[in-house]
């Protein structure tokens, strides 16, 4: 087994009946290591991709450009809940289930910026107490709408008998596929809930490059793990690089602030956007921040391992 200590980016395929952390503490008896963070929490039933950082790369936690997400999300109307999904308190609602172009035509209601209410079930917070805990309780409370952007939502699938079907949603960031499913049965006149949830892009990667926990403990006890994680370059992918030359790269690693004027291609960078800054031997080094004003490109992140 080797004694390397982890540095980059393993997309987890979480299984159902396993929370977020859940995933990082396994990662962490599997790995032996404690510096593990992960980006976008799925809730217990939900499966799918799951981008968990190792060592450096968890610096990039609160920094992700790409916060946008896709899901396969399966839905059924007909029924209402106290928690928006198949696994709360179910009602029928004993209502006629529409056909498919009826579905169809309520979705357009929903794609584009839109005003979202919060769930009841759900980690957000008021007054300082969890919305979960509350509605544990039996307390619910009146709940702010939030913008958020529905990029795609297409009917993959629909039984007009059974009420039962599929959505492909693109997101940003805030959305509760859930409550996406409830809006939908209210706008129908059915009730409706979540029955399945599948993470498929989470970011800036796919649910193909994710592998199970079971995979990664394989390539623990071969000792192949370091070649498997990804690096954390691949997360700031959106973002223009720059490379330094061995006298630019030496003064970045010591916080020095260059002079834009002699980096190429930096002179014309956008100050609202990070730059990803590659050493002279093309490895990454971390995020900079160009200010054209001062003429100047100072370090924002460092994401090189150094000793």
């Amino acid at each position: 087994m080797s004694d390397f200590v982890p540095n980059g980016v393993l997309c987890i395929d979480k299984p159902e009946d396993f929370t977020s952390f859940d995933v990082v503490a396994k990662l962490r008896g599997i790995t032996h290591t404690r510096k593990i963070g992960h980006a976008g929490t799925l809730d217990p039933m939900a499966t799918g991709l799951l981008p968990v950082f190792f060592g450096n790369a968890t610096k990039a936690c609160d920094i992700l450009p790409i916060q946008d997400k896709r899901y396969f999300a399966g839905f059924q109307l007909g029924v209402t809940s106290d928690t928006e999904d198949i696994w709360g308190n179910c009602t029928p609602t004993g209502v006629q289930l529409p056909g498919r172009d009826a579905v169809e035509a309520a979705l357009s209601h929903f794609r584009g910026e839109i005003m979202q209410v919060p769930p009841m079930y759900s980690a957000l917070s008021v007054g300082g107490k969890r919305l979960y805990d509350l509605a544990r309780q039996g307390i619910t409370v009146e709940r702010q709408p939030r913008p958020i952007t529905i990029y795609r939502l297409e009917l993959v699938s629909y039984d007009p008998q059974t009420g039962s079907g599929s959505l492909d949603v693109c997101c940003s960031k805030g959305t509760y596929i859930r409550t996406l499913c409830a809006d939908l049965g209210k706008q129908l006149g059915t009730g409706g809930v979540m029955s399945s949830l599948r993470r498929t892009e989470a970011a800036g990667f796919k649910l193909e490059e994710a592998v199970t926990l079971e995979t990664v403990a394989e390539w623990m006890q071969d000792g192949g793990l370091e070649g498997k994680l990804l690096p954390a370059e691949r997360l700031f992918a959106p973002y223009p690089a720059v490379r330094l030359n061995a006298v630019q790269t030496r003064m970045f690693l010591n916080g020095v602030r260059l002079d834009l004027g002699r980096i190429y291609d930096a002179a014309k960078a956008d100050p609202a956007t990070p730059w990803r800054i590659f050493g002279a031997d093309g490895t990454f080094l971390g995020l900079g921040q160009a200010f054209p004003d001062k003429q100047e490109l100072r370090l924002l992140k460092f994401f090189l391992e150094r000793n």
